[in-house]
């Protein structure tokens, strides 16, 4: 008889559609989906609600190390594991930044250990970077066309294509941050009006002509603010990310600090043509570009502001209710959630399936609530998502492990680095 530590038993979304399943894990992977399974140290019915694969958000920025007043892993992984995320891919840009091995194991050496959810470690990339040495330990590599958080700025043509045909021999895919930074305005900035002015749709647009070279090319494009650019990459081969605040809100009704973001949220005739590629399933996934800055940050006058937006615990709760609400299918949430995200990076997660990592996430859709910024988990303590509503998870499995029961944690530190140590 099959030796299983633990069996979850209810209503799962198993290749493609919510069935009565019994899932028996081992050793943290999920050894057995039936729909009746004997045995098991521990089972687990779920009376309501329905047992998701759990989910990815491919894209943090938790500053650690060098910011850890912002964030750092125990409470960026704290946040994750609340809003159902059950792996996260934090972003080089910190003090120092990832780019190079030293750099890389060093912060490895940081961070385990102090994780809540499963996790990897991007590196940046730079002239002249090792891609060779780092890429089997990373999920993959970031480019920075545009200037944002940190000084790993690469927007010379020459360097691009040197190291992009470098990082595409190691197979591992490349996000980048595609704005142009030749065509980023420095004048000064009064609220998010202006800070559109200085970073027009068209730095966006020419960066993906830019990229258009490296056709087919493992690509992924973050934060995507219009249509245009979505349909580019998808010519081009490309995945793409899209963050809920280019969705949700726009400069002329949301024009202070809070809302300030690389790229910057756009006028409403573009948010709503990028709503529609969203809601037509044209793009790959949600990153929630997590940018825990502090409230005294965001108080500060506009232009002196650092720009993002916190978002990894509140992401997919707020997807989950616009599931609740129709707005999308279960099967586009965990698909741009879960599923491609585990996939674009190489990682056995997303799917409810034997062999895959025993991640999951339960939740009943029945039980919404509103968003508190006093109850979240980031050090931000800010949010504009506050007041919203929301569908949290009731239970939450990293590796094999509850962390989240009855939407309370019960956890420990058990998150693994995903892509391993040199």
């Amino acid at each position: 008889m099959l030796s299983l530590d633990l069996v979850v038993c209810g209503r799962a979304f198993v290749n493609g559609e919510i069935k009565y399943s019994e899932i028996g894990i081992a050793d943290g992977k999920i050894s057995i989906v039936k729909s009746s399974i004997s045995g098991g140290e521990r089972r687990i019915d779920i009376p309501g609600g329905v047992i998701f694969p759990g989910f990815v958000d491919p894209h943090v920025h938790f500053r650690d190390p060098g910011m850890t007043e912002k964030e750092d892993f125990l409470s960026g992984t704290l946040a994750a594991v609340h809003g159902g995320v059950t792996c996260i891919l934090d972003m080089p840009n910190t003090v120092p930044p990832v780019t190079d091995v030293n750099s890389l194991l060093e912060k490895k050496s940081r961070v385990k250990g102090r994780a809540h959810t499963d996790y990897g470690l991007f590196a940046a990339v730079t002239p002249g970077c090792n891609a060779g040495m780092m890429a089997p330990f990373v999920p993959g590599f970031k480019l920075f066309m545009g200037s944002t958080t940190g000084k790993i700025l690469l927007n010379d043509e020459d360097e691009i294509r040197s190291a992009l045909t470098d990082i595409s021999r190691t197979g591992k895919r490349i996000s980048v941050h595609a704005e142009d930074d030749n065509m980023i305005g420095r004048e000064t900035e009064r609220n998010c009006r202006d800070h559109l002015r200085n970073r027009l749709v068209e730095a966006e647009i020419n960066a993906l002509r830019r990229l258009s070279r490296f056709k087919g090319m493992r690509i992924n494009i973050c934060h995507n603010t219009n249509a245009e650019s979505v349909d580019m990459a998808n010519d081009l081969g490309f995945t793409t990310e899209v963050a809920l605040h280019h969705l949700f809100f726009e400069p002329d009704k949301h024009s202070s600090s809070e809302y300030k973001v690389n790229p910057p949220i756009r006028n409403a005739a573009v948010r709503d043509r990028l709503y529609g590629s969203f809601i037509n399933g044209k793009i790959s996934m949600f990153g929630s570009d997590h940018a825990p800055h502090t409230l005294s940050d965001k108080s500060k006058d506009f232009d002196s502001a650092p720009s993002g937006i916190p978002g990894v615990e509140t992401t997919i709760p707020i997807v989950m209710n616009m599931v609740r609400k129709n707005t999308i299918s279960l099967a586009q949430a965990v698909s741009m959630g879960s599923e491609v995200p585990a996939s674009s990076f190489g990682m056995k997660k997303g799917k409810i399936e034997e062999g895959y990592d025993a991640d999951i996430s339960v939740f009943d859709t029945r039980k919404f609530t509103n968003i508190s910024v006093r109850k979240l988990h980031s050090k931000a303590g800010q949010s504009p998502y506050d007041g919203w509503e929301a569908v949290f998870p009731e239970l939450v499995i990293v590796g094999g492990e509850i962390q989240v029961d009855g939407g309370e944690f019960c956890g420990d530190t058990v998150g693994k680095d995903v892509y391993g140590k040199p």
